[in-house]
C-alpha cells in the first residue's frame, strides 16, 4: 500500500472515535471496537489493492477517490463487509457500501 498521508489517518481516528469507537493499533492500519463489533480500518488515500481476509473492514479515503476504490472492491470481491468514509477537506465524510 501507498504512504498514508498522517492527517488522513487521523480524520479516520477521529471520525471512529467520534461514533464511540475504542481505536487501538500501532501504524497506519487499526480497530475500532465498539460493543461486539470491531472493524479493521484502513485509511486509503488512493486506490490499491484491498485487502483478503477479514470480517468487517472499513477503507478511509478522500471523497474524490471514493468510486475507484469502490469499483476495486467490487471487482476483488471480498468474503468480508465493507464500507468506504470519503473524507473532505473540512473533515466531512459520506459513507459509500456495496448495493
Amino acid at each position: 500500500m501507498g504512504t498514508v498521508s498522517s492527517s488522513l489517518e487521523q480524520e479516520a481516528k477521529s471520525i471512529f472515535s467520534d461514533l464511540g469507537y475504542t481505536v487501538s493499533g500501532e501504524g497506519s492500519e487499526f480497530r475500532a471496537t465498539r460493543k461486539w463489533r470491531v472493524v479493521e480500518v484502513t485509511p486509503m488515500p488512493e486506490p490499491c489493492e484491498p485487502p483478503t481476509a477479514g470480517e468487517m473492514r472499513c477503507f478511509v479515503t478522500w471523497a474524490d477517490t471514493v468510486s475507484t476504490i469502490e469499483q476495486r472492491l467490487q471487482g476483488a470481491d471480498p468474503d468480508y463487509e465493507w464500507a468506504i468514509l470519503g473524507v473532505t477537506g473540512e473533515g466531512d465524510y459520506q459513507v459509500a457500501h456495496p448495493v
